[in-house]
């Protein structure tokens, strides 16, 4: 006895109607129902074409709602989903709680780099008057001599 099973089994559909399953056959029948019903209440006042154009509108979110599928969800809880992400979503703020203790760390220890620097440079401006001085008291020596 041999009994065939889909190798994809969670993807696996029963088929109602001409190939399709019981929500696809309900939105389809209910997508044509409402196209054909559009068309036949505006075919005299604006013409076919136009009243084509206005059916398509209301028919293809019915005809997503049986055929469409995302991720296991169908075309309503996507739609919703993507519309909560759009208008719902809140501004996300960055809020530290240590920061102002980590701003004033950082400006201490800039200000403590910059004493360090400005009493070193002040060094470095004695250091090099001294070795002037004495390079100039030699030059006096050394003329006296």
């Amino acid at each position: 006895m041999i009994i065939e099973i889909n190798k994809d089994i969670e993807k696996y559909q029963e088929s109602v109607a001409m190939g399709l399953t019981a929500k696809q056959l309900v939105y389809s029948i209910l997508a044509l129902g409402s196209g054909c019903l559009i068309v036949f209440l505006l075919y005299e006042k604006i013409g076919l074409t136009f009243s084509c154009y206005v059916a398509v509108p209301v028919v293809a979110p019915i005809a997503l709602c049986g055929f469409y599928s995302y991720n296991g969800m169908g075309f309503r809880e996507v739609f919703i989903r993507y519309m909560r992400s759009i208008f719902r979503n809140k501004t996300l703020v960055f809020r530290s709680s240590g920061y102002r203790e980590m701003v004033s760390e950082i400006r201490a220890r800039e200000e403590s780099e910059k004493r360090a620097a400005a009493k070193k440079a002040k060094e470095e401006r004695k250091r090099m008057r001294r070795e002037k001085m004495k390079s100039r008291i030699r030059c006096l020596f050394k003329k006296k001599a």
